[in-house]
């Protein structure tokens, strides 16, 4: 976690903590992301991760949904590679077996960053044996 935000500092964001109508946002205008009080370790580092995804990869909002849709992947992806190493997700997978949550409790993420994860694996050709 601190890793993430010294990374939000070198970037010039501030990382504040508020309410939302999502658990997390990155206001490009303020450069401020946004995470909602009370969530987990995991969920608030993902969640974080997500967000500096956004701001490293330059997103602006947008109400075009397929935009929308490619940016939130991208970010997921880029957060996914920030936080799970090949080593970490084959010893998860070897420990927990297919099953994405298990993957998810075991490498401290959410289950969208370990489905971020399996994708880069797969277009790297990587076998998955997760569904």
């Amino acid at each position: 976690m601190q890793q993430l935000l010294r990374l939000a500092d070198d970037l010039g964001l501030r990382v504040i903590e508020r309410a939302g109508a999502t658990p997390g946002g990155f206001q490009p205008l303020t450069r401020t992301i946004r995470l909602a009080p009370g969530m987990s370790r995991r969920t608030t580092r993902s969640i974080l991760a997500h967000e500096l995804g956004h701001a490293h990869l330059g997103h602006q909002p947008t109400r075009q949904p397929a935009v929308r849709a490619r940016q939130e992947r991208q970010a997921d992806e880029w957060a996914a590679r920030r936080l799970i190493t090949p080593a970490a997700y084959a010893a998860a997978e070897e420990l927990r077996g297919p099953h994405v949550a298990s993957l998810a409790f075991e490498l401290d993420v959410t289950i969208e960053i370990v489905l971020a994860f399996q994708r880069l694996l797969r277009r790297q050709g990587t076998v998955v044996t997760a569904a």
